[in-house]
């Protein structure tokens, strides 16, 4: 496992993508996003790894009332998630496939996890997959990359363009944004079916429509980002969601390469780690 500058990454993204970023001073917390920028956050709470509800409405998938989830690092015996499935925004379908899961961990066998499998989590997923490892958002005039420090997953988002009429569904669909009133508004369309929308396994279909209004509050402190989730294909309703993270000085970023380490650390019979069936170049 190595490490390298996160300026010298950011360049280098940047490059590829045809744009020039440049990083802020480590000591200096943003106020409100700015194009040029290069920030750093790591989540608010340790392994915060599941959605916060939102003050009002229908929120997320939770676990199950009276088998709460207990992460690694809380100081408690760890435990795996047990979903909710009495949460009004799912859909006949969606309990039904989320029930073997939940019977799987009642009999002691060990869930799939996105992260812990290799696998591509989707958004809103994103916000969710790092248990302590860091975001970094490069922000340039044209596009913001969001890059997970667990696996370097990137998202790229393009600004002040209009989505595609028909974008060809993939993992992270297509993301366009803009700023308004401080805020990075990021809305997301064009996913596949393939991946989950928290830690709970709950599927999604390619309807999925995803917003993000990712929030500078507290000073500076706090990065939060305001979700709202619509896909008729799998929810009753739309629902919301709220992450948060806490601004990190650290302006390096650890190279978590997760396949290939994954037959070592994560050698339980889950889910196959994904290959790729010929070289790409």
């Amino acid at each position: 496992m190595r490490s390298f500058y996160l300026t010298a990454f950011a360049t280098s993204v940047a490059c590829a993508a045809s744009v020039s970023v440049g990083a802020q001073p480590a000591s200096h917390m943003p106020a409100a996003f700015a194009p040029d920028n290069v920030t750093s956050w790591v989540l608010e709470r340790p392994a915060q790894d599941d959605f916060l509800p939102p003050p009002s409405g229908p929120g997320p998938v939770m676990s199950e009332p009276g088998h709460p989830y207990i992460p690694n690092g809380a100081g408690q015996q760890q435990t795996n998630r047990i979903a909710d499935l009495s949460n009004p925004i799912l859909k006949p379908w969606v309990i039904e496939q989320m029930k073997k899961p939940n019977d799987e961990v009642r009999a002691g066998k060990v869930p799939f996890i996105a992260r812990e499998r290799c696998w591509p989590t989707g958004v809103p997923g994103f916000e969710v997959f790092a248990h302590a490892a860091g975001i970094y958002m490069i922000q340039s005039p044209k596009e913001v990359l969001i890059v997970q420090e667990l696996d370097q997953q990137v998202r790229h988002i393009y600004m002040d363009v209009p989505h595609s009429r028909n974008p060809k569904p993939s993992w992270y669909g297509e993301s366009v944004g803009h700023y308004e009133n401080g805020d990075l508004v990021v809305d997301t369309i064009g996913m596949n079916a393939s991946s989950f929308v928290d830690n709970y396994r709950t599927p999604h279909t390619d309807q999925i429509h995803v917003v993000e209004r990712f929030s500078i509050i507290n000073g500076g402190k706090t990065l939060q980002s305001t979700v709202t989730v619509d896909d008729p294909g799998a929810f009753n309703m739309p629902w919301s969601a709220v992450q948060r993270w806490k601004y990190s000085h650290a302006r390096s970023i650890l190279e978590e390469v997760c396949a290939e380490n994954s037959d070592a650390f994560f050698a339980y019979d889950v889910v196959p780690i994904p290959n790729a069936g010929k070289p790409d170049f």
